[in-house]
């Protein structure tokens, strides 16, 4: 990755990718796709490509990026888990045909020539919102390419949202919509409503909506905690006064931190054209074909003259052959590649499958053909039947 220092001043446009919300996005409603060469999946990672292409190439809201990010989750344990430890506790693992797309993602954005950034013991969320506030003190504008309703309360002038899958800006109005409060106090609703996703506890009993009453009517959540007794309703006005505490721990794990230092500055995060064949090699190797037409026409570069990259072609460097999960997928360990670090090591550390050598030859992986049901259902002509013709009434 080269980064491009350009410091970030008044009339700029930032876009920050959350790397690691889209990965699930695309990979729940795109269609699955593997390699033909070896089955290996690649839904996600192609239409993180085909995303990060859109934003190179076409305007958001009228405006094209002049710097640009895309932001990872370094781990799943941050500073929240010392705070409450069972903050995301009941998470399932990834799909296992969705491990060996995480690092390929990440190899995407490097053969972009785009920031790629992710910073130990801190969300991606948390990455965002520090850029995101470093910006708006500049001038610059900021649109944040997620629908994640945790990064709303970010917003607000010159700073939007855009779900790029839906081709929809979430802008001030969009928040309240949602939340039926303004962007500034949506961490005070979602500490009373909680979040069962992310295991916010919050305060039993009380929803979204019930928490926008509240925190309409007395101003923010330490006022309402204060003023508890004077609630009418009985068990709300327990259930307030139980939780209290609850509810405070809940705002500081929803409150996302806009003053990280970053061992990424701003500055780097300067947009500029990817090298073209580094780019195709990438495409090449992972088989996007339609895509890299697309680049190759877009560079005028004859993409017949590029190799694909040899570390991602089936048996490279940089793919390691994993039978266990394999088996999570129902595949033979022959046709199933896991991808990892650049020396062949799982991302975690050592390589739980050294000595396993891969095979001579990949045969792709092929689904189970469709159940038919028997008897077949009787086929359904087109035609109408002929009738006798009705009388017509006088």
């Amino acid at each position: 990755m080269s980064l491009t220092p350009r410091p970030v001043e008044k009339g700029d446009h930032l876009v920050l990718v959350d790397g690691s919300s889209y990965i699930f996005r695309a990979y729940h409603a795109l269609p699955p796709l593997t390699r033909k060469s070896d089955g290996l999946p690649v839904g996600a990672v192609s239409g993180f490509c085909n995303m990060l292409w859109r934003l190179l190439r076409d305007k958001i809201a009228g405006e094209k990026p002049t710097h640009l990010g895309v932001i990872f989750d370094a781990s799943s344990v941050t500073f929240r888990n010392a705070l409450y430890d069972q903050y995301k506790a009941q998470r399932a693992e990834p799909p296992a045909d969705l491990k060996p797309q995480f690092k390929l993602i990440r190899e995407a954005v490097r053969a972009f020539d785009l920031a790629c950034i992710e910073q130990d013991g801190f969300e991606a969320d948390d990455l965002i919102a520090t850029y995101t506030c470093r910006a708006a003190e500049r001038g610059a504008t900021v649109t944040i390419v997620a629908s994640d309703k945790d990064l709303m309360q970010l917003v607000r002038p010159g700073v939007t949202m855009y779900d790029s899958m839906k081709d929809k800006i979430i802008d001030e109005a969009t928040v309240v919509e949602k939340f039926g409060v303004p962007p500034e106090k949506v961490v005070d609703v979602q500490a009373l409503a909680g979040d069962s996703i992310d295991n916010i506890p919050g305060v039993p009993g009380i929803g979204v909506k019930t928490a926008a009453q509240l925190i309409l009517e007395y101003g923010d959540l330490e006022t309402l905690l204060a003023r508890a007794g004077e609630i009418k309703q009985p068990k709300r006005r327990e259930a307030l006064i139980e939780h209290a505490e609850k509810a405070r721990l809940s705002k500081t794990l929803v409150q996302l931190d806009c003053h990280m230092t970053l061992e990424h500055p701003i500055e780097e995060l300067g947009l500029h054209d990817p090298d073209p064949r580094r780019l195709i090699a990438f495409l090449k190797a992972m088989e996007f074909t339609a895509l890299t037409r697309r680049v190759a026409a877009a560079y005028e570069v004859d993409a017949e003259a590029v190799e694909p990259d040899p570390r991602l072609m089936p048996g490279g460097e940089a793919i390691v052959w994993n039978g266990s999960l394999a088996a999570e997928v129902g595949a033979s360990s022959a046709t199933l590649p896991f991808f990892g670090d650049a020396d062949g090591t799982a991302a975690g550390g050592a390589d739980p499958f050294a000595g396993a050598a891969p095979p001579a030859a990949a045969t792709p992986r092929r689904l189970p053909p469709p159940r038919r049901r028997w008897p077949p259902p009787a086929r359904r002509s087109c035609w109408r039947r002929a009738s006798t013709p009705r009388p017509m009434r006088r």
